[in-house]
Formats: C-alpha cells, sequence, structure tokens
C-alpha cells in the first residue's frame, strides 16, 4: 500500500521534521497516489507518495471490533505516547474509532491499521473524554471526513487546558514526535443519549454526570456485547482521579447495570469480563473514600493525610506512586465539605 504525505519541520529549514501522513490517497500502487494527488491536491505544498509503513498493532477480538492496549506507562520518548486503549468498530457501511492517542503519529498508525484491514470510510472519531492520552490524534480522521464525537463538556475543558496538555506532552515524547498534532472541533456533542448508525451496526452513546472527569463518554456495542468506557474503568494501572470520587462511584453502580458482557477499559486489559471487572476499581475507589473519611474524622491535614490514604491498595496497581497521592489530594478536597 502507497500513502500521500508532506514534510512539517518544527522551523522552517531546520532538520528537526516529520512525514506527516495526508489520509485519503492509499492505492495499491506508487503511481495510483501519485494520480490521486494530481487529482485531489490537497493545500500542503509538497506532498509526494510513499510505502506506507505498519499500523498500529490491533487485536481483533471477533464481530467486528478490534483493539489496541497501550502501555501502562507513563509518556516518555521510547513510548511516545502510546499509554492508552484504543479501538475502532466495522459497520456494514463504515467505521467509527474510539479514542486516539496523544499525537497526531498515533492517529495515522490507527488509519493505517484500519486502511490494512478495510476500506470503508473512517465516519466517526468517538473521544471518551478530555485527557491528551485519548484525544491528540483525532485530527487524522477529521480531516479524513469523520465526525467528531465527545462529550458536550468536552471542547470547552480541552480548549482550557490544551496549552498546558501540549507543553507537557512536548516535553515527556519529544517535539519531533508531536509535529502537526492539534485539537479538534467536536461536531456531535452528546449531553444524554445518542446513537451511530455505522451501517447495519447502532452505537450507542452516554454523557455522563462529573466522575472520573466532567466529561466522560461511554460507548456500547450491542453487536459485540462490548462497553467502551475510556478511563471511568481502569485496569493494572492505578486509576487516575479527575472529578468527583463519590461521583465515579455512582456512575460505576450504573455502568454495571448496562446490558454489557465485556467492557473495553482505557487502560490495561484491554478487554474485562463485566461486571466483574469493575471489582478492582471499586475497592481502590472505596478505600480512597474511606481512608480519606477516617483521615479527616481524626483531624489529620491533608499534606500528612495524603501520605497514608489507600496505601493499603498498592500492591494490586502498576504507577501507584505516581497517582496515588494526587488522588488523595481530590479526594480530601471533596470529602472534607461533605
Amino acid at each position: 500500500m502507497f500513502e500521500a504525505v508532506v514534510t512539517l519541520c518544527l522551523v522552517l529549514g531546520s532538520a528537526d521534521c516529520r512525514e506527516v501522513l495526508l489520509p485519503g490517497y492509499e492505492t495499491p500502487d506508487k503511481a495510483g497516489c501519485e494520480e490521486a494527488l494530481i487529482d485531489r491536491p490537497p493545500p500542503e505544498p509538497g506532498a509526494f507518495c510513499k510505502e506506507s509503513p505498519p499500523g498500529l498493532d490491533f487485536e481483533d477480538v471477533g464481530a467486528g471490533v478490534f483493539l489496541h492496549r497501550g502501555e501502562i506507562a507513563e509518556p516518555d520518548t521510547d513510548n511516545l505516547g502510546d499509554v492508552s486503549n484504543i479501538a475502532f468498530v466495522i459497520g456494514a457501511q463504515s467505521v467509527a474509532v474510539i479514542d486516539s492517542g496523544s499525537a497526531v503519529w498515533m492517529g495515522e498508525a490507527i488509519w493505517r491499521a484500519i486502511r490494512a484491514r478495510t476500506g470503508l470510510p473512517v465516519s466517526h472519531v468517538i473521544l471518551t473524554h478530555m485527557h491528551p492520552d485519548h484525544v491528540f490524534g483525532a485530527s487524522v480522521f477529521a480531516r479524513a471526513g469523520a465526525q467528531v464525537v465527545a462529550h458536550a463538556g468536552l471542547e470547552r475543558a480541552l480548549a482550557d487546558r490544551r496549552e498546558n496538555y501540549l507543553e507537557s506532552l512536548h516535553s515527556l515524547i519529544g517535539a519531533i514526535p508531536m509535529i502537526g498534532t492539534e485539537t479538534v472541533q467536536v461536531e456531535m456533542a452528546v449531553e444524554s443519549t445518542t446513537e451511530i448508525d455505522l451501517g447495519g451496526r447502532i452505537l450507542s452513546l452516554r454523557a455522563w454526570p462529573t466522575a472520573y472527569t466532567g466529561n466522560d463518554l461511554t460507548v456500547l456495542d450491542p453487536t459485540s456485547g462490548i462497553l467502551f468506557t475510556g478511563d471511568l474503568v481502569f485496569a493494572e494501572h492505578t486509576p487516575a482521579l479527575d472529578g468527583s470520587l463519590l461521583g465515579w462511584l455512582s456512575v460505576l453502580d450504573e455502568l454495571k447495570t448496562l446490558p454489557a458482557k465485556r467492557v473495553v477499559p482505557g487502560h490495561g486489559g484491554p478487554l474485562l469480563d463485566w461486571p466483574q471487572g469493575s471489582e478492582p476499581l471499586e475497592s481502590y475507589l472505596n478505600a480512597l473514600a474511606r481512608d480519606t473519611r477516617a483521615a479527616i474524622a481524626e483531624g489529620q491535614r491533608m499534606g500528612d493525610a495524603v501520605t497514608t490514604i489507600a496505601t493499603s491498595q498498592a500492591p494490586h496497581w502498576q504507577l501507584f506512586d505516581a497517582f496515588n497521592r494526587r488522588n488523595a489530594t481530590v479526594a480530601f478536597s471533596e470529602l472534607e465539605w461533605e
């Protein structure tokens, strides 16, 4: 397979450059790709055709569902931000992508993985929440004509944090892998529930009240019985609280009532039996709430309390030291006003 790319550089004339994919020009041979560039010239000058590199690794779990498991790690120069789970679902007429990774290079690698399996258009890219490891690859699909779908609160929340997120990722994974990365405009903002038709395959989307974040969205695929939760569910990777602890516990109770047989969490897994797969997360969140309430009742200061809250859970989770103290701080700030 051949594809069209354009070289973008950090500074004009710099050697710090990256070849950025122009989606939609894929053909079996180079001549076909070059002909497509002539017929439909892209706005970027200097586009050329080359053989496509491999796409991101995806596991075929059956029924047209493909899953990528991100590393259980923080973004760095080795993983280049590949630290969250990503999925795509193939219907009879189109494809939906669920989350898009930390940078545009990941969106490109997802696109190639899809093209290796189907020539159907990607009609939707669904973002489960605002965090950068889930949203910054979406521009590839938006450029190709996909509708960007998210919780009604995501666009504003992401806009408020965009510069901090981009600055952090540049520092963590390097400036060159981030070349071409940008945010996208949400075209389908989900306030409660809605459905997406991929052609004989309906995806049910639901926006939740403040829980893990203030803009969590889930996707249920009745055909496979799989629920895509984003970071409303964690496995192995220590949960990271960025919303409301009590809200998260409440939403988790409701998630367990949905007609899903399996769940794709935001991290870990990537496929859990449901509702059994919720048990480790519930245990952690309940320990966080229980220990925080006990510390508040004892009159502990936050700075002291966060060093001990939920530490009994440490053996059960990876990256515990990186996330637990921050979780305890958020929980303390919430529960001291109960």
